[in-house]
């Protein structure tokens, strides 16, 4: 193996990123208000008749859809989303301006600031900034 400078990206032989993730809810409309409004996502697709839309995060789209009537499980992600902002607290208090309730202080790990929070149906989300580099051997 030769070592790789902290300018190239690591990749897998076939996988090449994560183009999106899936986030149910049950309502489309609501969940269009929060994630466009809310958050202030630029929105891709809005096909509620699809039972889906999409939101974009800069490297990855949200793309939220009404499981049940996919035929599928309704089941909400406890496992948070990292959203990267440039400062958690400035946009934690523009979030709770805007009626976002977070759970709990913003959590200092020591390489980077996290605020959680959820959207309106319960899927898990959080405010991120690693604000320390990453290992130079991760």
């Amino acid at each position: 193996m030769t070592a790789t400078s902290a300018s190239e990206a690591r990749t897998s032989e076939l996988v090449r990123g994560v183009d999106f993730v899936g986030v149910p809810t049950r309502d489309i409309a609501a969940a269009a208000e929060f994630y466009g409004e809310t958050l202030g996502l630029p929105r891709s697709v809005y096909m509620p008749e699809r039972h889906y839309s999409e939101y974009e995060t800069g490297n990855l789209t949200l793309s939220v859809y009404d499981a049940e009537k996919m035929g599928l499980k309704h089941q909400v992600n406890p496992n948070a989303i990292a959203l990267h902002v440039d400062d958690v607290a400035a946009a934690r208090s523009v979030l709770e301006r805007r009626g976002v309730k977070f759970r709990g202080d913003i959590l200092d790990t020591g390489v980077c600031h996290m605020a959680f929070f959820t959207d309106p149906e319960g899927n898990a989300l959080m405010l991120h900034h690693r604000y320390a580099p990453r290992h130079p051997d991760a």
